[in-house]
């Protein structure tokens, strides 16, 4: 019979949804039809696999060929059905076992010559083929990324001889396997390089601790992205199923994915001039934005009033949600985006505000107007604002001082992280209204001290659930089983800094 199927994977989103190639001969005028909501990507198909079929040796059927991409009402887009298709064209004409492609799926896109490319979104498709219970072939280059699934047989090939050999098995490919190992060195960057800053380095190890947003205020050139950026050193390591979902975002995304980047926390830190599409991720075949690239580790916003306010306003529901779904006319797509968000600004239009050299002319309306263009309603979502001084010279100068390492830091980090997944199975950032009800119970006295705090500082209800979320962390950070006053006010603390006008 002169009809063939063959499996691969399409790309929506992070998801990899089954697509079915049915290939059918059958006598007529010479033609090739491809059926099933193709892009143009995929219609061009037809002549890449044509040329690289005859350069590969292989005979193409003079005959009408119809090839269906079902399901028929799914978008499918790029060159990754390339391979699948020429595999069902030599099947259906019967140069292949078309026994043998019923438990292997392909992706690949073909060169003229018959070689293989590389693909965008492998690893989701490793993810669904293992879940599936089938085999996948991949372009060596995709190798290192789709052996990452655990459980999964994944046999790279160079060309489409080599696929053909594995399916006659005349010459099986070999089953790859993941190679190197993730490196944890976060481009060399340690906390022990930052002179003085004990109370930013202190703000930042709780927002490390329990995953916290955190704004940095202080004139130019006192540490702030310097600080910033040493933050993913002292993160906890990432799990098995954390560093997948975040590889998989980076794989459909025009990045690609490095191994060597395997297991590390993202850092992601985008110009002030970036759109909301940037951030969010957009585009008529929807790509991850910003904040969905920093899935899992840190977006970072240096000259935070620089950005156009409406693109600030679009991180609001996903700081809460962790999620983002950008909707299109042809096809919607949810991109995961659970970040830590750590902004950076100056005090003033000019930065030296409070500078002891008298440098700062701004009048107070200038800085009114400055720090309003950060909405209430996104400062309300940072769980913590801090100050971040000059350093004294003779501080900066001194070469004889030691600071902490991030080793140092790193191994308080996770135990406190430690006793709130156990206790939790999650960080304190993410506790609900229930959760907070029942773990950041407060004795009455400091109910009340909350309670004057509100009244006096104008906080709203997120305002105080997020207070106690970081009165939480700081007593894990000691340990205590119970949240005492000391932390109660430390918390409240970190969220006294004068807010922007509305």
């Amino acid at each position: 019979m002169s009809i063939a199927k063959v499996f691969s994977r399409a790309q929506i989103g992070v998801n990899a949804p089954l697509v079915t190639i049915e290939v059918h001969l059958s006598s007529g005028l010479p033609s090739i039809s491809i059926v099933g909501l193709p892009e143009t990507e995929v219609k061009e198909s037809r002549d890449r696999v044509r040329s690289a079929i005859i350069n590969s040796r292989f005979e193409f059927p003079i005959r009408r060929i119809t090839i269906n991409l079902a399901p028929a009402d799914l978008p499918k887009e790029g060159g990754r059905f390339d391979l699948p298709i020429a595999l069902g064209v030599l099947a259906a004409s019967q140069q292949v076992s078309a026994p043998a492609l019923e438990t292997i799926e392909f992706v690949g896109e073909l060169a003229l010559t018959g070689e293989l490319r590389a693909i965008r979104g492998a690893l989701p498709c490793a993810l669904q083929a293992q879940r599936a219970g089938h085999d996948l072939v991949v372009p060596h280059d995709n190798a290192n990324e789709a052996a990452l699934v655990n459980g999964l047989s994944v046999f790279p090939a160079r060309h489409l001889l080599e696929v053909c050999a594995h399916i006659n098995r005349t010459q099986p490919l070999l089953p790859y396997s993941l190679q190197g190992n993730p490196s944890e060195d976060y481009n060399g960057v340690d906390f022990s390089e930052v002179r003085s800053q004990h109370h930013a380095k202190r703000a930042l190890e709780i927002a490390a601790a329990g995953g916290h947003n955190l704004l940095m205020v202080g004139p130019p050139g006192t540490g702030k992205s310097m600080l910033a950026r040493r933050l993913p050193s002292i993160l906890p390591p990432m799990t098995e199923a954390e560093a997948l979902e975040s590889a998989a975002v980076v794989s459909v995304s025009h990045h690609g994915f490095q191994a060597s980047a395997w297991r590390q926390r993202p850092f992601r830190a985008p110009h002030h001039t970036a759109s909301g599409v940037a951030l969010v991720g957009g585009g008529s075949h929807p790509r991850p934005g910003e904040i969905s690239l920093a899935h899992h580790g840190v977006l970072f916003l240096d000259e935070l009033p620089e950005f156009d306010r409406r693109v600030l306003e679009v991180l609001r529901e996903p700081i809460e949600a962790g999620v983002i779904t950008v909707s299109r006319a042809a096809q919607q797509a949810d991109f995961p985006a659970r970040f830590q968000l750590i902004a950076a600004m100056n005090p003033c239009p000019c930065g030296y505000l409070g500078d002891r050299a008298g440098r700062c002319h701004c009048t107070s309306e200038q800085v009114k107007r400055y720090r309003a263009r950060i909405s209430g309603p996104l400062l309300d979502r940072i769980d913590m604002t801090i100050e971040v001084p000059n350093v004294p010279h003779e501080v900066l100068l001194d070469h004889r001082s030691h600071a902490e390492t991030s080793a140092s830091i790193r191994e308080r980090v996770c135990a406190a992280r430690a006793r709130q997944v156990e206790r939790g199975g999650k960080p304190n950032s993410q506790l609900t209204n229930k959760e907070i009800n029942r773990y950041c119970r407060l004795i009455e006295t400091d109910t009340r001290l909350l309670g004057s705090a509100i009244d006096r500082l104008g906080f709203s209800a997120r305002s105080a659930h997020r207070i106690l979320k970081v009165a939480r962390t700081i007593a894990d950070l000691e340990p205590r089983d119970d949240i005492q006053a000391t932390h109660l006010t430390e918390a409240i603390s970190y969220r006294r800094l004068e807010r922007p006008a509305r």
